[in-house]
């Protein structure tokens, strides 16, 4: 018989999710700024898509590792929380090196490629700091409370993006420069990451101080899990196998959202500087203003998100509010193509604002419903590829499709819009079942 999880406060709620705040201002600082970086370096605008293909790749590869030995884990430091240290130790590096990939005397080559394997690891250890989280609720909070708990997590994650997004043009407005000589990342950039490196460290203190893991027998008693079982080593070729129906239905429909994301990362600052600003020039100082612009933009979007997932837990359908926030974010999308004033982009950001807060809510609250508990990380870990995979395609294709859109990067921007269409219709699919109710 297996025991029901109680409910928890909403203290607990929060400290399980917070330091996924300081995770996200990392992944907010490389989001909004890895195509500027890279631009700046000297990348090519039909290239740039090609610079984020090795991050996810990575995260594919090293995710549902984590997932599967963080199931197996067991120690003073915890189950999940290790994992969190190891990710957060290497972004903190990262992010102290990633910017000064043009000031190390490196020839424009050399400084590309250093760039593109510290985005590799920044992205990997991004990934690794952010999954325990995610298996965190999924382990301590029942179905019941698992739609607010995510919802949470989402309001954190986006008010960390808030953080990372706003922070250049925040220490441009006091003074710190936001130009640099050709080849180097403007020191407005340089020192958010900075910033951003040492929230992420406090974040990950605070985790430590307030979240309580289970024990195993008492992990066990919650989930079903019978002793037998849990010595039990099923491959992660099997699980995937036997994976349950939402697991791919729900992966359908990521596969558009985030190609569509992917297209918004990579293409935003070069498609706003050309429709906004009316410049293509990388070393122009218009071309740096919409790079700090395009932080705003994202933050706006992060408002958007924040007060979304606000809506989102009212919907008692989850299909209802994912199909519609990812409708309202694909309008958000295409009406890029027609705004040239850079106030008036906020109301499009906004509504790519509520898909995103769907994003981060709706798949995990589906799945790990639909999943027990005995092999809930490696699952997690597992259902990064649908994170990941949807990235390597859109990345792989980007320099392919920019040229037949005739060469206009915010016509990336709609064809972003044009797979969240994609997406909402694809949630027609999806089934929730609640595996833990059957055991």
């Amino acid at each position: 018989m297996v025991k029901n999880k109680p409910d928890q406060s909403f203290l607990n709620l929060w400290n399980l999710s917070f330091g996924f705040f300081g995770v996200q201002i990392a992944y907010a600082l490389q989001s909004a700024n890895i195509s500027r970086i890279f631009a700046t370096l000297g990348a090519d605008p039909h290239s740039l898509s090609y610079f984020w293909i090795l991050p996810p790749l990575m995260g594919i590869i090293v995710q549902p590792l984590v997932g599967a030995a963080s199931d197996r884990t067991w120690n003073r430091l915890g189950r999940r929380l290790p994992y969190l240290v190891l990710g957060a130790a290497i972004a903190v590096v990262v992010m102290c090196l990633l910017p000064n990939a043009g000031s190390f005397g490196l020839t424009v080559g050399g400084a590309m490629i250093f760039g593109f394997i510290a985005l590799m690891f920044l992205d990997t250890s991004i990934n690794m700091a952010m999954q325990p989280f995610k298996m965190l609720v999924g382990d301590q909070v029942n179905e019941r409370q698992k739609g607010l708990a995510y919802s949470i997590q989402s309001f954190l994650c986006n008010a960390g993006s808030l953080v990372g997004y706003l922070a250049p043009i925040t220490l441009t407005a006091i003074g710190v420069s936001n130009l640099a000589p050709a080849g180097q990342v403007p020191d407005a950039v340089t020192y958010s990451f900075y910033i951003g490196a040492a929230v992420l460290i406090l974040c990950v203190i605070y985790s430590f101080v307030t979240i309580r893991e289970m024990p195993p027998k008492e992990y066990a008693e919650y989930h079903g899990i019978t002793e037998q079982q849990n010595e039990e080593k099923t491959s992660m070729l099997k699980l995937l196998i036997h994976a349950p129906r939402t697991f791919w239905t729900v992966g359908l429909v990521q596969f558009f959202c985030w190609a569509a994301f992917l297209y918004m990362w990579t293409y935003t600052p070069g498609a706003i500087a050309d429709t906004v600003w009316g410049t293509t020039d990388t070393n122009s100082e218009a071309y740096q203003t919409a790079g700090n612009w395009v932080g705003v933009l994202f933050a706006v979007q992060a408002v958007g998100s924040v007060l979304w997932a606000v809506v989102i837990p009212r919907f008692k359908s989850h299909k209802t509010v994912y199909v519609l926030s990812l409708l309202l974010g694909a309008a958000g999308f295409i009406s890029t193509l027609f705004v040239t004033d850079q106030y008036v982009l906020f109301i499009s950001f906004l509504l790519i604002g509520c898909a995103w807060a769907a994003m981060l809510a709706l798949p995990f609250t589906i799945l790990t419903n639909s999943i027990s508990g005995k092999n809930m990380g490696t699952y997690l870990g597992l259902f990064n590829g649908t994170i990941c995979v949807p990235q390597i395609c859109a990345a792989a294709l980007g320099g392919l499709i920019l040229p037949l859109l005739g060469g206009h990067q915010v016509n990336m921007l709609v064809l972003g819009g044009v797979l969240l269409v994609a997406g909402a219709l694809s949630v027609g699919l999806v089934k929730e079942t609640y595996a833990e109710k059957e055991n």
